[in-house]
């Protein structure tokens, strides 16, 4: 990671606006003081709890903005040290028409951003989308991966629990059982390297995203692991970072986690011009460029703006927002059609939600969902078609922006001079 000289000198500048070397070495330096009185945390959402916090804090305008009194246990599973809540607004974009394996009709899409013009461009995209007769939808696979890791003395031993690993997985499908009544061991995959052994344990989720679910199944599998093998680890952890948990991996596109979901959709080239104000060549050539663009500096995937609509979907919604990290991963790609029409289609691997547990029991997520009519039980694989399709009009309509000329004054418009 490396930084240019002009940059180097142009931040020394700045840190060393009215100070010395020494002043900087003395800031940078531990500070064995007492520190402060331990801030009063914990589960509570109640308003003795949430006070007492506030008087720590000692700031009252941010009190009121952040806190008004009010009950707030209905938080109480989802969040430690609580203060309140930060308020978000929801757009409404859409409805998107969606024909798929699991999803099927016109979907509203709450949108939770602070971002102007988002829900405008999403609202474009699902229209043009509709207009077309909506895009097609198919979930192609499901699961959820943990990575536990074993350190051995040698590679020899690690060959030998491999061995022995391989012939257990009926009993550690039933292992994972006990700890859940929805999820499922699905299979196990070993990944060497030296004398270190990973651990892929897939497991299916139900309509849970199920971080937490394969958690405390995978720990349960690897205690069980731990007393019963033939060749003992030096240390083990029951997550060591092969699972793409939370982060664009390249695995995604040999591998799922959570969702995989392709959509498509073919747009007559007159409904183009007149919701995008383009053509179809135009949107294929700047598809191309910015392909080429994402090839030269090492993205992960060919996409345009995924977490755009992702994050605001998923933070509307209840989902984990940090899987949007992993779940913004995909490919887009768009053709022109021998009638001028545009065929455009995209693949997400990676869409990990839920439409149970989590934050989605929480009362304003709750209705996102209920908006969708997608909240409960067996509902998840419509869920993610629909987020595929919420991707795929982001990019229609960023694109349709950018070849048309207008994506500039399009933010001017809605954001800065609004």
């Amino acid at each position: 990671m490396t930084t240019t000289s002009q940059k180097l000198n142009f931040l020394a500048d700045i840190i060393l606006q009215g100070r010395t070397d020494d002043d900087v070495r003395l800031a940078l330096k531990p500070k064995h003081e007492k520190a402060q009185q331990r801030f009063p945390g914990g589960s509570e959402c109640n308003t003795e709890a949430i006070t007492s916090r506030w008087q720590y804090i000692g700031d009252s305008v941010a009190s009121e903005s952040i806190y008004n009194g009010e009950n707030l246990e209905v938080y109480k599973s989802n969040i430690e040290n609580c203060i309140g809540t930060v308020k978000i607004p929801v757009g409404v974009a859409g409805p998107l028409r969606v024909n798929g394996t699991f999803a099927n009709g016109d979907y509203l899409l709450p949108l939770a951003t602070t971002e102007a013009a988002l829900v405008a461009s999403y609202n474009r995209g699902a229209a043009v989308i509709s207009k077309a007769g909506g895009c097609s939808a198919v979930l192609f696979s499901e699961g959820v991966t943990r990575s536990p890791g074993f350190v051995f003395k040698t590679m020899g031993e690690m060959i030998s629990f491999s061995h022995w690993i391989l012939m257990q997985k009926e009993i550690l499908t039933e292992v994972a059982a006990k700890t859940t009544k929805h999820g499922r061991l699905q299979d196990v995959r070993l990944a060497a390297e030296g004398n270190h052994l990973y651990l892929l344990c897939d497991f299916s989720t139900a309509d849970a995203s199920g971080q937490n679910m394969v958690t405390i199944a995978t720990q349960a599998i690897c205690e069980y692991i731990i007393e019963h093998t033939p060749v003992s680890p030096e240390y083990w952890y029951v997550e060591a970072n092969a699972s793409g948990d939370k982060k664009a991996t390249v695995q995604s596109f040999t591998t799922v986690r959570g969702k995989k979901v392709s959509v498509e959709v073919v747009i007559p080239d007159k409904v183009i011009q007149k919701y995008l104000h383009t053509t179809t060549e135009r949107m294929v050539d700047y598809w191309r460029m910015s392909a080429i663009g994402g090839v030269m500096t090492g993205t992960m995937g060919v996409q345009g703006h995924y977490a755009n609509g992702l994050a605001a979907l998923f933070i509307a919604c209840g989902q984990d927002a940090a899987c949007v990290a992993e779940a913004a991963v995909g490919i887009t790609r768009f053709e022109r059609q021998s009638d001028d029409s545009l065929y455009a289609s995209a693949t997400l691997p990676n869409i990990i939600i839920g439409t149970v547990g989590g934050g989605t029991k929480l009362p304003s997520q709750q209705a996102s969902l209920e908006i969708m009519r997608l909240a409960g039980i067996g509902k998840s694989r419509a869920f993610a078609e629909v987020c595929a399709g919420t991707a795929l009009a982001g990019e229609i309509s960023i694109i349709g922006s950018l070849s048309a000329g207008d994506f500039t004054r399009a933010h001017e418009g809605l954001a800065r001079q609004r």
